[in-house]
C-alpha cells in the first residue's frame, strides 16, 4: 500500500519530472563492525522501506511504474547472518512499489528513467558517488541530443516539497511524537530519582537509555547530554564521564526516538536535591522565559518574535540578579547577552531532533502554522 505521504510528494512534484531518492547508508564504526542503521528520513518519510542500499524513484508521468525502488534482493547465505531481507517481491507486495529491481540494476536504467524529463529533483552533496553517477549520466544525455535524447533541465533539492511535507505533521505523526515525549519524561524523572551525590553522569546516561528501550523507544534521538557542574555549560557535552558533586546543578538534555520520531528534553536540576539561592535565582528567570515564550506561540507569530522576547527577559533578569550591568535594550543591541545566551530559542523537530523545514522565507522570520 502507497504511503499517503508518497501520494502528496507526487501530487505536487511537476508532471514532466522524476524524483531520485536514495536510502541512508551503513557506517562503519570500527573495523568490520557497522553503527546501528537509521534510514534516512526523507527515504522513509515517503517509502516506509527501512532497508540501506536502495534508491526511489518517482515518476509521475510512467504509465505504468511511477514508483520504482532499486533494493537488495533475497540472499539466503547473506539473510543466515543479518535476518530477512524484503527484497525485489517484498517492496512491492510489501511497500507498495509499482515495480521493483535490484540495486544492481540501477545504474544500467538511469538514462532510460531521465530521459524525456525535464526536472530532477535529486538532493546533491549527500551521496557523493551517486551524485557522480547521476551527473555523468546527464552529461552523456546531452551529448546524445541529436538522436532525440532529452536530459533532465533542471535539478531541484528534493528537500524544496519533501520538507515543507515534513514539517507539518499529521494526526499519526503526533500521536507518535506524544508518546515519544511521554516516554522521555519518565527517563527524566526517573534520573533526578537516582540522582545525589556520588553518582556519575554515565550512570545518569545508563538509566535513561533503559528507560527509554524499556518503553518501546528504538534508541535516543541524539546523544544524551548528562552535565554536571561547569559541564552543563558545554552546549553539546556528552563525555558524560565525571562526578556529580553535592552543590552543584546537572543538567540532562535527552530525547527518545518512537517509530522513527524524536522528542528532545532539557532539564537542570541540583544534585543533593536542594537548590542554592542563586540558583534558584537563575532557574525561576529561565523558566519564566520559556513560560512566557509558551504562552505566546499560536499560528501566526513568527519564529524571531519568541526568541526576541525571550532575550528581553533573560537579559532583564540578568541585570536584575547583576550578571550584566546597564540599559536591557543596549545591551540587547550591543550583543552582551550573548555571553551567556549564545543559541536561539528552539527548533523544529520531527522524524530528526532538528527537524526539516525553513526557519526564514523569503528572507523573513517564518509564521508559526498548526500541525508544526
Amino acid at each position: 500500500m502507497r504511503r499517503p505521504q508518497l501520494a502528496q510528494f507526487i501530487e505536487r512534484m511537476e508532471s514532466d519530472s522524476v524524483a531520485i531518492i536514495p536510502s541512508g547508508r551503513e557506517t562503519v564504526r570500527s573495523n568490520d563492525t557497522n553503527h546501528r542503521f537509521r534510514q534516512d528520513s526523507d527515504f522513509y518519510y515517503l517509502t516506509g522501506f527501512g532497508e540501506p542500499e536502495s534508491i526511489a524513484v518517482i515518476r509521475p508521468s510512467h504509465k505504468e511504474h511511477p514508483y520504482m525502488l532499486f533494493v537488495r534482493p533475497r540472499d539466503p547465505e547473506k539473510e543466515t547472518w543479518e535476518g530477512r531481507h524484503a527484497g525485489v517481491e517484498g517492496a512491492v507486495a510489501e511497500y507498495g512499489a509499482d515495480a521493483a529491481f535490484p540495486i544492481s540494476e540501477f545504474a544500467a536504467k538511469l538514462a532510460e528513467m531521465l530521459d524525456g524529463t525535464r526536472n530532477l529533483y535529486y538532493r546533491l552533496g549527500i551521496h557523493p558517488e551517486l551524485d557522480d553517477q547521476v551527473i555523468k549520466q546527464i552529461a552523456n544525455m546531452r551529448a546524445g541530443a541529436r538522436r532525440g535524447v532529452q536530459p533532465p533541465e533542471v535539478i531541484t533539492d528534493t528537500s524544496v516539497i519533501v520538507h515543507e511535507m515534513r514539517l507539518i505533521k499529521n494526526d499519526d505523526e503526533l500521536a507518535l511524537m506524544k508518546r515519544a515525549v511521554k516516554i522521555t519524561v519518565e527517563a527524566h524523572l526517573e534520573a533526578m530519582r537516582a540522582t545525589r551525590p556520588g553518582t556519575k553522569e554515565h550512570e545518569l546516561e545508563a538509566l535513561i537509555d533503559y528507560i527509554f528501550r524499556r518503553n518501546g523507544a528504538t534508541a535516543p534521538a541524539y546523544n544524551s547530554i548528562i552535565g554536571g557542574g561547569a559541564n552543563a555549560a558545554v552546549l553539546h557535552y556528552t563525555r558524560n564521564d565525571q562526578v556529580l558533586h553535592d552543590g552543584d546543578l546537572v543538567l540532562v538534555d535527552a530525547g527518545a526516538e518512537y517509530q522513527g520520531y524524536a522528542a528532545d528534553i532539557t532539564r537542570t536540576f541540583p544534585v543533593n536535591g536542594r537548590f542554592s539561592a542563586a540558583q534558584r535565582d537563575i532557574y525561576n528567570l529561565v523558566l519564566n522565559a520559556e513560560l512566557a515564550c509558551i504562552a505566546m506561540v499560536k499560528p501566526g507569530v513568527r519564529v524571531n518574535e519568541l526568541y526576541n522576547r525571550s532575550v528581553e527577559i533573560l537579559t532583564e533578569g540578568m541585570v536584575r540578579l547583576g550578571l550584566l550591568t546597564g540599559d536591557p535594550a543596549k545591551l540587547i543591541e550591543e550583543g552582551k547577552h550573548k555571553q551567556f545566551y549564545m543559541h536561539r530559542l528552539g527548533h523544529f523537530i520531527g522524524m530528526d531532533v532538528h527537524d526539516a523545514g525553513r526557519y526564514f522565507i523569503r528572507g523573513e522570520s517564518r509564521q508559526l502554522e498548526a500541525g508544526m
